[in-house]
């Protein structure tokens, strides 16, 4: 097969590769750093299949010269190494047999003559089954990845290998927003056909999680993927054209701190819509900022009345204010959201000689509902402690 584009690679990495050669072992580049090589993205997350090595031990001595590898998979033939920035998956070519319901439910052989076309059979999608030989010097594509990738479509390798991952769907929907890719017909009907046997039923919350949240925020266009997991019908999120405009228009100047993009965009999804986050994450701290965000946001839409004291105290004004400007909030009251800070808390109280009690929070409300409104919030606490 002839060199498409030249694949480039980090430098240190040959002398583990002389190494190698001396004991007629192969490297092969695997997976998504080959596909990101396409798509002009850089990775620091490198998959290497070794080709011909004796056993896994046999490459655990050879690495060691190189740094600490760490077995983080032996049933999978898998063997991590760290060199300086670089987070670097030595694996050995494997065959995968379904054995249970789930997608862990896999039983793993290694070979060691394996053939590179076979091995890569077990992928989810062609353009994730693309390698690079290093020794040859040449790109192995035996099903079609690098042109898939050129008209960007997204297709499985073989349909019944594909069908035994549930997991595999949501990676479906990702990749599509994550690359802009369109979703090949049988894998949109094999997806479908799958869902309707509620195979994703069979995946732990913690793993439908990883996958949004990796469209969520790996994606230029999220919507993409909401869009999608809507026409498959899969009930995350209660999903409208607003809410994908308003998603795709915060991505354009989101943060650097991805806790905050998350919290924001998932508020955005649940904006307005019934508020159901356990379907998707057990995380106490990340349903509460949602929460906070939600309950404001229904302040400035005139379906709440006021605000909660307990809510307002507590709130991140600086997310909040980009949480509004992507509901698209008139600047002039994002720009005065300090006044929503309560002027009055429960020192404030002590201090006027009103004892704590059970009142307290009530208290506390009716000062800052006061403070709402505009009325002078140190006449209403005056009132109050005589």
């Amino acid at each position: 097969m002839k060199s498409i584009k030249m694949f480039e690679y980090p430098n240190k990495l040959n002398i583990i590769f002389d190494k190698l050669k001396k004991f007629d072992i192969k490297p092969i580049f695997v997976g998504g750093y080959v596909r990101d090589h396409f798509l002009q993205i850089k990775s620091k997350d490198i998959d290497i299949e070794l080709y011909n090595a004796d056993n896994f031990e046999q490459i655990v001595e050879i690495l060691k010269e190189f740094g600490n590898p760490n077995i983080i998979g032996k049933s999978f033939g898998v063997i991590k190494l760290c060199i300086d920035d670089l987070d670097i998956d030595f694996s050995l070519p494997r065959l995968e047999s379904k054995v249970s319901n789930g997608h862990r439910g896999f039983k793993v052989k290694t070979f060691k003559d394996l053939d590179f076309k076979t091995a890569s059979k077990r992928r989810d999608f062609t353009i994730n089954a693309i390698g690079y030989d290093v020794f040859e010097k040449k790109y192995l594509d035996f099903y079609n990845g690098i042109n898939d990738l050129k008209t960007k479509k997204l297709k499985f390798i073989d349909k019944n290998t594909f069908q035994e991952d549930p997991l595999r769907i949501l990676r479906a929907v990702q990749f599509c927003a994550r690359f802009e890719l369109q979703i090949d017909k049988e894998l949109f009907s094999t997806c479908r056909d799958m869902l309707d046997k509620n195979l994703l039923d069979e995946l732990p919350l913690e793993r439908i999680y990883k996958e949004i949240k990796k469209l969520l925020l790996k994606s230029k266009h999220p919507s993409i993927g909401l869009k999608l997991l809507q026409d498959l019908d899969i009930k995350l999120f209660q999903i409208d054209d607003e809410k994908l405009k308003n998603i795709d228009y915060f991505i354009s100047f989101k943060t650097t701190n991805n806790k905050t993009n998350l919290a924001i965009l998932l508020a955005l999804l649940y904006n307005n819509s019934a508020f159901n986050l356990e379907k998707l994450t057990n995380s106490k701290s990340l349903k509460n900022e949602i929460y906070k965000l939600l309950h404001v946001a229904e302040y400035f839409s005139a379906k709440r009345s006021t605000i909660s004291y307990n809510i307002a105290k507590d709130l991140n004004f600086d997310i909040l204010a980009l949480f509004l400007k992507a509901l698209h909030v008139e600047d002039n009251i994002i720009n005065n959201l300090e006044s929503l800070k309560p002027k009055i808390n429960g020192k404030d109280l002590l201090e006027k000689g009103i004892e704590p009690s059970k009142e307290y929070s009530l208290i506390l409300q009716k000062i800052y509902e006061a403070q709402l409104k505009g009325e002078d919030t140190t006449v209403v606490l005056r009132n109050l402690s005589q």
